[in-house]
């Protein structure tokens, strides 16, 4: 009888034991105990292999960032890129893909270009190593922008988002980026031909809207970005507008004048990007300010916890 007891409280602790390693790898967040292994799809030569995540992200880094700038920044980078990787490796939007954790692409997950790197980027990398940014023991949605054009914006006003709650995106904050950024992001011009704007409007809505004779912001968020348009008679969401007309010709949808000019939409503007999450001019100039890789991250996004996952 004594073995028997002493053989089920063994059983009790270790369902205890298990209970709580549960409790601790909880929904998009593992618990690591060292540096993953991950796997790589390359999206231009098809082939698939192995790699160690740190490794991985300085060719994340080196691409998504200048790798000359200061290494505070690059850092801070890194913080983003890792949690964003973790996270949707986590979520499995790749591995349903092309059966592998992540993949090259930018469109399917984010920038990686390990031509680009160099000692700062590896310095930056190395010197967050294992850091996330969580949000009540979650990972956070780690957006980045390339100019937010000196303000932050919300996850509903800079890309329609409303799936889950972001509490944590400081929305509103003022990073004075226009001051350190290139003249195109300081004020941008786009010529669009109307045919564009209308092809564009039927993609999103899958009406034609008819030859466009009008377009007017009927709505705008807190921080002044264009969260509705209407083009003739037909209402649509700025960031979706902005998507379907190309990103790189509407640079932001931080717009100060929109009019019809001949045969063009003309449009007026500031930024680059959504202008969700963390500005990478605005982190190029707090790093030079001297804040640190954590300091720029919750700059960016509040009541958040950095972590250390593995040494």
């Amino acid at each position: 009888m004594k073995g028997i007891r002493i053989i089920a409280v063994l059983l009790a602790l270790l369902l205890v034991s298990s209970c709580a390693r549960g409790l601790l790898r909880k929904p998009g967040l593992d618990t690591y105990r060292s540096e993953p292994t991950i796997s790589l799809f390359d999206n231009k030569t098809g082939q698939k292999k192995k790699i160690k995540l740190e490794e991985y992200l300085t060719g994340v880094v080196a691409a998504e960032m200048e790798p000359s700038w200061p290494t505070n920044a690059l850092a801070a980078q890194a913080i983003m890129a890792r949690t964003f990787t973790l996270e949707n490796i986590a979520a499995g939007r790749v591995k349903r893909l092309h059966g592998t954790d992540v993949s090259t692409s930018v469109e399917e997950f984010q920038a990686y270009d390990p031509s680009r790197i160099n000692d700062n980027v590896r310095k930056a990398v190395d010197m967050t190593r294992g850091e996330v940014a969580l949000y009540n023991g979650q990972y956070i949605k780690a957006w980045f922008s390339a100019c937010d054009g000196g303000v932050e914006a919300s996850a509903r006003e800079g890309l329609a988002y409303v799936k889950t709650p972001t509490p944590y995106i400081n929305a509103g904050v003022r990073d004075d980026c226009l001051t350190v950024t290139t003249p195109e992001n300081k004020s941008w011009r786009a010529e669009i031909p109307l045919e564009r704007v209308r092809a564009a409007v039927k993609e999103i809505v899958g009406n034609d809207p008819g030859p466009v004779r009008s377009v007017v912001i009927t709505e705008k968020g807190p921080s002044g970005r264009a969260v509705k348009i209407r083009v003739n008679g037909v209402e649509i969401g700025g960031p979706a507008l902005r998507l379907a007309l190309g990103s790189d010709t509407v640079r932001s949808m931080l717009l100060e004048g929109v009019s019809i000019q001949g045969e063009n939409l003309v449009l007026k503007g500031k930024g680059f990007g959504h202008g969700v999450g963390m500005c990478q001019w605005g982190a190029y100039r707090l790093a030079q300010n001297g804040k640190s890789p954590e300091e720029i991250v919750k700059f960016f996004f509040k009541d958040i916890e950095i972590r250390d996952l593995w040494k």
